[in-house]
């Protein structure tokens, strides 16, 4: 993102264009078809509104990308205890919930495989000092990230408290045992 120290109306334009970034993602599927003319339409804003916050549709992506990144996961968490991994999970879940509308539309499209590398990598490095195998990490946020993403896709009957408390037990289960 271009502006450092915002304003409230520029926030509300940066949400109002991730918002309908979003849409046209779940709508288009890959983010190589949406142009940034359309995106201005639909988030009722001109161009130059578009490009005062953003370079490219691609840094719309990476923005939203890396916030989620930085809510979910944080800097540098190391998971040592299993209540470190519990308020992990709940951290998390919670920020899935909150924001599940927008998920709904962003895990839809093609591009998303790449995001869940990315969570999961961050996963991953929470836990490696957990585990002895690193195979045991892979398969469980493997795992965990494909049920996350059949939740959102509508791919599985399971809530998210379901998955969560799944995710929980097995973490537990494979991790602390």
């Amino acid at each position: 993102m271009k502006l450092k120290g915002i304003n409230a109306s520029s926030n509300r334009t940066i949400t109002n264009i991730r918002n309908s970034f979003a849409e046209l993602l779940a709508e288009k599927k890959e983010i190589s078809l949406i142009t940034v003319t359309e995106l201005a339409q639909k988030a009722d804003i001109t161009r130059g509104a578009f490009y005062s916050h953003y370079d490219n549709i691609y840094q719309v992506a990476d923005d939203i990308q890396e916030e989620i990144l930085n809510q979910i996961l944080g800097n540098e968490t190391k998971i040592e205890t299993k209540e470190d991994m519990n308020n992990y999970f709940n951290k998390l879940f919670n920020f899935l919930r909150e924001n599940e509308d927008m998920y709904f539309k962003l895990l839809t499209s093609n591009e998303t495989l790449i995001f869940m590398k990315r969570i999961n990598n961050k996963i991953c490095q929470a836990l490696k000092e957990q585990v002895r195998n690193p195979l045991n990490i892979y398969f469980f946020t493997d795992g965990a990230m494909n049920l996350i993403m059949r939740y959102f896709r509508k791919e599985t009957t399971a809530d998210l408290i379901e998955i969560e408390e799944f995710i929980k037990k097995m973490a537990e289960e494979m991790i602390f045992n």
